[in-house]
């Protein structure tokens, strides 16, 4: 109707977001935390902020979710549970009976901002339900019914739970009794198409915003692209090759070069430009390899610095926990108080404990440095042995590197000569001989490189044959000089038989190859072990053995043991080439038999 605002259409719809109403009715609805209001829309208590009852623009019950079973909010601890007489001009609210159960409601559709309002007066005009139901905010529409009911619509969601508050109560229109002056208000949620609508363009909207933040937040954790590439040209190569030069403009232009080998600019014409420029880069190895150095000496330096500070500090600390000992004897400490003394012990403590986390750590720092100092003084025995092989291997790959440079050459040479029988078609008549000439040199020159392929190829293959064999003489030197070991020691064994022809007792114990009886222990512990490993074990297997027996064993000795005892123990070669490996077999019962 006109009076009432309009029929619920989508004119009608305000699409803006909600804003609460300062001047909402607030009356005996302190059940929802509002300060109550007079008969002239005045609020009873001035300095009453709307923050405390309900935040503004936020619905106090959240209807987003459809299905969801809404009935009015339970009345808080701190508000009474009796409702209030509601006077207005036309008519009068009398509130339910308080011990009734709170009327049913159906679920709450989303965005839902319509109410349903039956149990009305017959002779109630819309102005008068305008009047009543104004103050709970803002009201879009009113659409009436023949019948004793009516759609309300209002403008924001939360002001549907105050219209809901109102449910239950008994209307009188003035101070009549006749039935058509009187009704008892049910008041429920409704389903509109234009509350549906609403909410579903209020969810699109927030979808959007959270789509665009992600998208912003994406665009901000992104890493930057690269800068473009020029492309190729003389005067582009000659201001590379001059950065090359520059050390602060090295990189930038490192990655030129590099972007434009790749793109595949480098041809007869360009070679020796891109030449030039390969060699300037390789130019800067040895500044690179100093600044490394610089870099490693700042390192070594701040460390000895950290290590002197460090055993600064630690002198302090010996000195304080000295403090603490010293205070701990009883001629100081019988003249200090209870809690002194506790005080005291528990200082004691901490500077103990902190002490021994420094001095751990600076042993640690010197434990590292002797290591280091090892590892540089202790040199390879094996330097001298493997110079030669070291040599054939170098060659060899030298060889291999040949090998695939002449492999390029011919790939380049077979494109040369498919480009060519491609411009062979398209030239003239008058320059085929010219070309077939090209074509025979290109022939002549490709069966060239092949035989020199050949003869390369049989050449790695005399390096290689060279390489085994020049690993079987050292494996051969390697057991003359266990033999040797051996002769040496029984040569002092002997001269010791001679010199004590006369003592029988020492004479035998002297000539036996066990000395003592923690090698008679080690000889029966290899024994039992071996016996258990029928294809034998490399001495390291069986060190790491022993070891867990005893930690003090070392591999050359288990291995001078063994080489002495040649009828209990047998050392085999077993494998070809990079997987020959030494291992040990117990071979006692044969040795029994020979012996």
């Amino acid at each position: 109707s006109a009076d009432g605002g309009g029929n619920l259409s989508l004119d009608s719809i305000p699409m803006g977001l909600p804003m609460s109403d300062p001047t909402a009715w607030a009356t005996a609805m302190n059940n929802l935390g509002m300060a109550p209001m007079g008969m002239t829309g005045q609020p009873l208590l001035p300095d009453f902020d709307p923050a405390l009852g309900m935040m503004t623009g936020i619905p106090p019950i959240n209807p987003m979710m459809p299905g969801l079973g809404i009935v009015p909010p339970p009345i808080p601890p701190d508000m009474p549970a009796a409702k209030e007489i509601i006077h207005c001009k036309s008519c009068t609210l009398f509130p339910p009976n308080p011990h009734l159960p709170p009327p049913a409601t159906r679920e709450r559709p989303p965005g839902c901002k319509t109410v349903f309002v039956g149990g009305l007066p017959e002779n109630a005009t819309e102005q008068i339900i305008m009047e009543v139901f104004e103050q709970c905010g803002e009201v879009i529409a009113i659409r009436k019914s023949k019948k004793n009911f009516c759609h309300i619509r209002f403008a924001e969601e939360f002001m549907v739970d105050k219209a809901l508050y109102l449910s239950g109560y008994r209307i009188r229109l003035g101070s009549s009794t006749d039935k058509k002056d009187t009704g008892r208000l049910h008041v429920d949620f409704a389903q509109a198409r234009d509350d549906l609508y609403e909410w579903e363009c209020k969810q699109r909207m927030l979808a959007r915003e959270e789509r665009h933040r992600r998208r912003l937040e994406e665009e901000r954790f992104r890493p930057p692209s690269p800068p473009p590439v020029v492309h190729y040209s003389d005067h582009e190569c000659s201001v590379v090759a001059e950065k090359l030069k520059d050390d602060t403009k090295f990189l930038e232009a490192i990655q030129t070069l590099l972007t434009w080998i790749e793109r595949g600019e480098v041809n007869r014409r360009t070679a020796n430009n891109f030449y030039s420029m390969i060699q300037s880069a390789n130019s800067h190895v040895r500044r690179l390899v100093n600044e490394k150095a610089a870099h490693e000496k700042e390192m070594e330096e701040a460390k000895e610095k950290f290590k002197l500070a460090l055993s600064g500090i630690l002198v302090q600390f010996e000195q304080i926990v000295a403090v603490y000992h010293s205070a701990s004897k009883q001629k100081a400490w019988d003249h200090f108080t209870k809690a002194q003394r506790k005080n005291i012990s528990v200082w004691c403590k901490q500077a103990e404990e902190i002490r021994n986390i420094h001095n751990d750590e600076l042993m640690g720092i010197r434990r590292e440095e002797e290591m280091e100092m090892s590892d540089e003084e202790i040199e390879d025995p094996s330097e001298m042995k493997e110079t030669e092989e070291s040599a054939l291997v170098s060659q060899v790959e030298a060889l291999k590197e040949e090998n695939d440079s002449l492999r390029w050459q011919l790939d380049a040479y077979r494109n040369e000569v498919e480009l060519l029988k491609q411009e062979q078609g398209k030239a003239s008549r008058d320059e085929d001989t010219t070309k077939e000439q090209q074509m025979k040199l290109l022939q002549q020159a490709l069966q060239g490189m092949q035989k020199h392929l050949l003869k390369v190829q049989e050449e790695y293959k005399k390096r290689e044959a060279e390489l085994e064999k020049v690993k079987e003489d050292k494996l051969k030197i390697e057991t003359l000089l266990e033999n040797l070991k051996e002769q040496e020691s029984s040569a002092p064994r002997v001269c010791v038989c001679s010199q004590e022809k006369e003592c029988p007792a020492e004479k035998a114990l002297s000539s036996s190859p066990v000395k003592s009886e923690r090698e008679v222990l080690l000889v029966g512990i290899i024994s039992t072990f071996l016996h258990v490993h029928p294809f034998g074990a490399s001495i390291e297997y069986i060190c790491s053995y022993l070891q867990r027996l005893d930690s003090k064993i070392c591999t050359a000795e288990v291995e001078v043991l063994m080489t002495r005892l040649q009828n209990t123990f047998r050392q085999e070669l077993s494998g070809v080439g990079a997987s020959l490996e030494k291992r040990w077999k117990f071979c006692g019962f044969d040795g029994l038999k020979m012996t």
